[in-house]
């Protein structure tokens, strides 16, 4: 008998193999069966074309397929955003997916009445701002949906009444229904969890309900009738003056008919002018935005003009807005024919090195997706940047704003970023910088960012921390850089391009988080520590193969910490043991937990404990440091042997 036991087992372990290969596979083709299904509904999808049915949606936490979001080898979510895609929404598809909470079709082009949203009950997160949906919202649209914390509703044709059933979420966190319209009264919100509204530029009358009042005031902004905090009285007499009478608006139609009588006669005159002017002077565009003159990979030392629009474009233009007091002004056309050095191309466009004045240095940033909000939310963003002083910040100086394109200006930085001294060219100076110089640069950096957090009540401060963004002014002294963009930036730049969306919180769930930030400044840690230029800078999105913190925990492992340090580091004989505290502070920062990970005080805290020593010994590597692994209760403890 006992004989007979080992065949049986044989005949039967790939049977059992095979019913649990095809139970997996069969959960799968049901999943990619609906979201084949949710395609087939949508026009202009080519963008999807990798969904391919002989390969899984979801690798574990990691999407096969384009816009498909992944959590434990589950189809979390769709973010299928700025994809041209028009059609029907096919939400009766989407509900076989269990564990499906996010949806974000943001900056496409849907048009029709609102989706019946509420057949995904369990849905967390709503995105479907920036296209052309119109009609009114019924009131119980959103019944039912009890987990749903963020709706973004915003830049649509929506019309009729805000629905009822929104004021109703009990977990309701984020609502934006600006660029609508929306009419008649706001509803009752209640919910205490609810921490930004954004109704402005709508048809809505009557008084904010006081649950709102606390709100800022541009989220009300571009509904004449409303009233109340946090807008003027309901009795005061700016409200009276609204409701003057047609004299006002009389007025008002004639001022307006002579601007547009006035505007036709200058570019009648334009037009006349440039038809006798020679073609390249007609178009500077042929030298200047097509970078003819000016490529991106140009060397550091060409020089140009700084590229500008046509000068009748220039001349219609808004002038330039500075937002600092303590500089020299200039004005927009001196800057625009000002020699140009070209810094080189960026993640959001070209850099420009230009002197105004009586020769201050000025640096250029010339951006062209940056059209994520309307003209007076720029403006009050811009000014909002321009209230930010701190030893660590580069101060905006002046901006300018046209829709195509917008130019922020800052004052120049002679020692380049952090990014050229680590990985430049060495050659010249025969030496990397030393352990002092960098642990000052890191305590600078928390110090920025730390003040980021504290006067930027943003999910995300920063949003696009890395080396090549943070300067050093001569004393070595760091300044951050391309800091709070992400609310004007497009959304399609922002999530390819911006170091927060390569975070694994996004790649996990969709979402940045309060220490996205946390997460990209331990990478900067790490790499100041290693000379090692982090994948994470290059890679699409989080790709922990390619993380510089796994290679970091993998040489601990391994028993090889002497290789992890930048060999090229002086000063740093006599500081190993607080080198090794400083790559545990990195290593508590990159958590890919967001729960587990240090928060920005506990950070500074720990960073400012650090003592710079004052060796000017070289770092050989192999004096006698040591990691010993523990389980959760703490990364890794560690001895040092002097």
């Amino acid at each position: 008998m006992g004989a007979h036991a080992p065949r049986l087992a044989r005949k039967t372990t790939p049977i059992l193999l095979l019913a649990l290969s095809l139970a997996v596979v069969a959960f799968g083709a049901t999943d990619s069966a609906a979201l084949f299904k949710f395609k087939e509904a949508l026009q202009n999808n080519s963008a999807l074309d990798n969904w391919n049915s002989s390969v899984n949606p979801c690798d574990w936490n990691r999407p096969n397929w384009v816009g498909i979001l992944c959590l434990n080898g589950t189809i979390w979510g769709l973010k299928l955003e700025g994809m041209g895609l028009t059609g029907i929404i096919d939400i009766d598809s989407l509900v076989p997916l269990s564990h499906f909470r996010t949806l974000s079709l943001m900056n496409n082009q849907f048009v029709g009445p609102f989706p019946h949203i509420n057949k995904l009950g369990k849905l967390k997160a709503l995105y479907l701002s920036n296209n052309r949906f119109s009609g009114q919202i019924p009131d119980d649209a959103f019944q039912g949906m009890g987990s749903l914390k963020r709706v973004f509703l915003a830049n649509n044709e929506f019309s009729g009444n805000i629905p009822l059933s929104l004021s109703t979420l009990p977990r309701l966190m984020e609502l934006r229904l600006e660029g609508n319209q929306f009419q008649g009264r706001i509803p009752d919100f209640r919910q205490k969890n609810l921490k930004t509204v954004n109704l402005a530029s709508n048809f809505l009358v009557g008084p904010i309900p006081e649950a709102l009042s606390k709100m800022n005031p541009d989220s009300f902004s571009g509904n004449k009738d409303l009233c109340g905090p946090p807008l003027y009285s309901c009795n005061s007499p700016l409200r009276a003056l609204n409701k003057k009478g047609n004299t006002l608006k009389i007025i008002i139609g004639v001022i307006l008919l002579l601007i547009i009588l006035a505007a036709i006669a200058v570019a009648l005159a334009m037009f006349h002018r440039k038809r006798h002017r020679p073609e390249l002077e007609r178009n500077p565009s042929l030298s200047m935005n097509s970078n003819k003159i000016a490529p991106s990979y140009v060397a550091d030392q060409q020089q140009c003009q700084v590229p500008a629009e046509s000068s009748a474009q220039s001349r219609r233009s808004d002038k330039l807005s500075f937002v600092r007091d303590d500089i020299e002004k200039f004005d927009l056309n001196e800057l625009l024919r000002a020699s140009a050095e070209v810094l080189g191309s960026g993640t959001f466009g070209s850099s420009y090195k230009a002197a105004v004045g009586s020769g201050q240095a000025l640096v250029v940033k010339r951006y062209r997706h940056m059209n994520n909000v309307g003209r007076e939310e720029f403006h009050e963003h811009m000014r909002r940047l321009g209230r930010l002083k701190h030893p660590n910040l580069l101060r905006l100086t002046a901006y300018y704003y046209r829709r195509e394109e917008k130019l922020l200006v800052y004052e120049f930085v002679e020692n380049g970023s952090l990014a050229s001294h680590i990985h430049g060219n060495r050659s010249l100076e025969g030496q990397g910088l030393d352990w002092q110089t960098r642990l000052r640069i890191i305590k600078g950096v928390a110090k920025g960012l730390a003040y980021l957090y504290s006067e930027l009540p943003i999910l995300v401060p920063h949003g696009h921390l890395k080396s090549s963004n943070v300067l050093l002014d001569p004393s070595m002294e760091p300044l951050l850089t391309d800091y709070t963009l992400r609310p004007v930036i497009n959304p399609q730049q922002a999530h390819n391009l911006m170091i927060a969306y390569k975070s694994p919180e996004y790649a996990q769930n969709g979402r940045t988080s309060k220490k996205t930030d946390i997460w990209s400044f331990g990478i900067l840690i790490l790499e100041i520590l290693t000379g090692k230029f982090p994948e994470n800078y290059l890679t699409q999105g989080y790709d922990s193969s390619a993380d510089i913190a796994s290679w970091v925990n993998k040489m601990v492992k391994e028993k090889r910490t002497s290789e992890v340090f930048d060999k090229d580091m002086k000063g740093a004989k006599d500081s190993k043991g607080e080198m090794i505290n400083l790559l545990k502070i990195g290593l508590s920062c990159c958590e890919e937990d967001v729960e587990s990970r240090l928060d920005i005080k506990e950070v500074v805290e720990k960073i400012e404990q650090l003592r710079e020593g004052d060796s000017d010994e070289d770092y050989t590597g192999n004096e006698g440091i040591n990691f010993s692994v523990r389980g959760n209760e703490d990364r890794f403890s560690y001895t040092v042997d002097r």
